[in-house]
């Protein structure tokens, strides 16, 4: 089974993407979906411009998608993750993993977030709602972390 991956700049439907991975199957017996969304940061932020390596961005996803399906033994699984400049409360990421059992749904589904926030190209800048363009944001320590658990 291969699993859905999309880059793409325009906005995505969780219930649709959730139709599309399960239409038609009867041994998937769960679902974990992750939405992630842009934060205000306390009204301190305008919105998050999210960069890409184009291909490489892609290739690193189904990677990663791939160790998920295998480790959790995922039935099916879906990552999407846009790019572009988005505002506060617009959705940036989704992942849906479906596997026979609970379980198996949310460690695929939680496994593939944790790599996508470290190991995937992506990059992102902060916008201020002063108007001013910070810096490209920094990783942050716990999301390498939280890497440590899979290992």
């Amino acid at each position: 089974m291969a699993p859905t991956i999309r880059v793409q700049r325009e906005d995505f439907d969780a219930a649709i993407e959730t139709k599309a991975l399960t239409a038609g199957r009867s041994d998937i017996g769960a679902v974990v979906a992750f939405t992630g969304l842009c934060r205000s940061e306390g009204n301190r932020l305008a919105a998050l411009e999210l960069e890409h390596y184009p291909g490489m961005a892609e290739a690193e996803m189904r990677r990663i998608a791939t160790l998920a399906i295998e480790k959790f033994s995922l039935l099916g699984l879906t990552a999407i993750h846009r790019h572009g400049r988005i505002e506060p409360g617009g959705q940036i990421v989704l992942v849906i993993a479906g596997a026979s059992h609970r379980q198996a749904a949310f460690d695929g589904a939680n496994f593939m977030m944790d790599f996508l926030k470290t190991a995937a190209p992506f990059w992102k800048k902060e916008h201020g709602a002063d108007g001013r363009s910070g810096d490209w944001v920094a990783a942050r320590d716990a999301d390498d972390t939280a890497l440590t658990k899979w290992r």
